[in-house]
Formats: C-alpha cells, sequence, structure tokens
C-alpha cells in the first residue's frame, strides 16, 4: 500500500497538538491524581463540539478513519482522558439510527458511549421477545463512563440477530474498574433492562463486528501516541544524562535501544495506518486482517517499547514524579482491552 497523510490530516494533527499542550492533561491530572479517577473536563467536551469533532465520521463532515486516527495518537502521546474515538464513533451510530440523542452529543451536551459484549469473555447478553428486548449482563471495560449521559449499548442477540439500545446512565450500574492507567477512568456497566419496542434499534448485520475493529485500531493507536512520546522523551534524556563524562546517547547500545523504539513506532503507525484504511473500507475479511496484524503488532511494540524507555531512563523512570510511568501504565492497559494482543493473534490465524 503507499499511503501517507494528506496536508489536511496533518494540518489536523498538529491543530490538536497545539490545543493538548496548551491544555496538558498530565499537568492538570497531577495535583488530583490520588483523589479518583481521572475524570472527563468540561473544556475537553466543549473542544470537541466547538471544532465539530464529535461528528467526524458523519456523511455531512465526510471524515475518514484516518483523520480519527491521527486525533487518537495525538490524545494518547498527551495521556489524555477525553475518550475521542468512542464519542466519535456513537455520534456516527447514533445519525445513522435517527435517534434523538444524536444531536445532543454532536453539540456536546450530552455524552454518549458505546459499550459492547467482552470479546474474549462475553457477559453481556440480548434476547428479542416478540417486540421487546431484554438486555441482561456486564459490558466490557469503557472510558468515559462515569461522566457519560447515556450509554449506547450493542449486541448480538441469541438468534444472531444485531441490536442496538441508547439506555440513560442512571438506568444502569456503572462500577468503577481500578487499573494500572492512572491517566482516564475505566468501568463497565451491568445491565439488567427490558425494553419496548421503539426504544431499542435492529442493526445491519456486521455492525457489532465493526464497532469491535474500530474500537480495537483506536485502542491501539492511542497505545503507540503514548509510545511515541516515550520514545522522544527517551531520546531527549539520553543526550542530557552523562556517564564518564560523555552523554549516554553516544554509547551504542543506548543508539540501538532508541533506534529499535523508533522503528517499532513507524512500523506499527503504518500498520495501523493500513487497518484505518481498511475501516473505511467494504471487505469485512480484509479489515479484520488489518485491524488484528495492526493491533496484535502495535500492542506487543508499544509494550516493549514503554519497558525500554524506562531501562534507558533509569532510576528517574521508575520515581513518582516523572511521566514516564504514567505512559507506560497507560500502555499497558491498551494492550489488554477490545482485544489482547494474543486474541488477535488467534484471530490472524484462522481468518
Amino acid at each position: 500500500m503507499d499511503f501517507a497523510l494528506s496536508d489536511e490530516q496533518e494540518a489536523l494533527a498538529e491543530a490538536e497538538r497545539a490545543w493538548l499542550t496548551k491544555n496538558d492533561p498530565i499537568t492538570a491530572r497531577r495535583p488530583v491524581i490520588d483523589d479518583g479517577p481521572a475524570r472527563i473536563t468540561a473544556a475537553g467536551v466543549r473542544h470537541l463540539a466547538e471544532s465539530g469533532l464529535v461528528g467526524l465520521l458523519t456523511p455531512d463532515m465526510g471524515g475518514t478513519h484516518v483523520d480519527l486516527a491521527v486525533l487518537v495518537e495525538e490524545h494518547g502521546r498527551a495521556g489524555s482522558p477525553l475518550p475521542i474515538a468512542e464519542l466519535v464513533v456513537a455520534a456516527r451510530l447514533l445519525e445513522q439510527l435517527d435517534h434523538p440523542a444524536f444531536e445532543a452529543a454532536e453539540s456536546g451536551d450530552q455524552l454518549v458511549v458505546p459499550a459492547l459484549p467482552s470479546l474474549e469473555n462475553p457477559s453481556l447478553h440480548a434476547q428479542i421477545d416478540g417486540s421487546n428486548l431484554r438486555l441482561s449482563g456486564t459490558t466490557a471495560p469503557a472510558t468515559g463512563l462515569l461522566d457519560a449521559h447515556s450509554i449506547l449499548i450493542l449486541a448480538t442477540t441469541d438468534i444472531g440477530a444485531e441490536v442496538a439500545a441508547v439506555l440513560p446512565v442512571e438506568t444502569v450500574t456503572v462500577r468503577n474498574l481500578e487499573t494500572l492507567d492512572l491517566t482516564r477512568s475505566w468501568s463497565v456497566a451491568d445491565v439488567d433492562a427490558i425494553l419496548e419496542e421503539g426504544n431499542w434499534s435492529a442493526l445491519q448485520p456486521g455492525t457489532v463486528a465493526l464497532l469491535h475493529d474500530e474500537l480495537a485500531t483506536f485502542r491501539a493507536m492511542d497505545a503507540l501516541g503514548a509510545a511515541a512520546r516515550l520514545v522522544d522523551m527517551t531520546v531527549e534524556y539520553a543526550g542530557q544524562r552523562t556517564q564518564f563524562d560523555k552523554p549516554i546517547a553516544s554509547f551504542q547500545a543506548i543508539k540501538h535501544h532508541c533506534a529499535n523504539m523508533a522503528l517499532s513506532v513507524e512500523a506499527s503507525r503504518a500498520a495501523l495506518w493500513a487497518a484505518a484504511v481498511a475501516l473505511d473500507g467494504d471487505d469485512a475479511d480484509a479489515r479484520a486482517r488489518a485491524v488484528s496484524a495492526a493491533a496484535a503488532y502495535t500492542g506487543d511494540g508499544a509494550s516493549t517499547t514503554a519497558q525500554t524507555a524506562l531501562q534507558v531512563h533509569g532510576g528517574i523512570g521508575f520515581t513518582w514524579e516523572h511521566d514516564v510511568h504514567l505512559l507506560i501504565r497507560r500502555i499497558k492497559v491498551d494492550e489488554l482491552l477490545d482485544g489482547s494482543v494474543s486474541y488477535h493473534r488467534r484471530r490472524l490465524v484462522t481468518a
């Protein structure tokens, strides 16, 4: 595949990075890091609404998954608590369903977060009884649920039909999860609801699989952003830290470490761009292969890059005050959710 970002996509990434630099999420998180999970800020929601990014994937905006990918990478790089991919994907689904919550989601008046059954241990069940839909069980972990107004649940029924329903958060039980990640909130929703006709929607076959692939791609893209920042931090530190009156960056072993980290990041980025292009295509099998290849490669590579960054930073990298551990924690959680590395490798074997 011969592919490169367009000038517009590069400008989009630069603009988002500028906003994130001005409103540095990690700097804002530091003073309250012991007070509870990271929350979505009003400034972040206002930014997405005023810039029109929530509706990026709707026909009116005409954006692509590659456009969204460059944004997600910047948010991963910054350690942002804003679930930009989830909010954008939810808005597109709401628009497709002609749901009344779409306008409020697009304007930022309401946060609607999508939720799915877990890929590897599904415990969310759906059954159609006449014209009613019964949803019961627990969703996969999702970020942003603590601050959401509604949850957009997608599931496959026991007879293979695909369904969706928008539930106010007060009608489900949201349980916060304690994870390694200190830069985002992670929660599951316990659901037990019977929805009458008109309160749920039938979906086109393949919609649930597409959403799984979207979330897997953007989870890996988030990890890539964090890994890319760790590469920059490590190279800068290696140029400043001295041993035997020489910068450690002059040592062959450190050069190899930094080169391997940079290679992993660039290869992962290429794989994820290919996955994002496949998300915009119509070939579900090709999409599944591209997504799992990218998610598996990036998940493993980002984790290795994080460990190498910690090693090169040495003692200071282990300190609470340094940002290295915050990015490592984020990467390790990304590695496990929306399909682990082993899950995506198994999926590739059977594809």
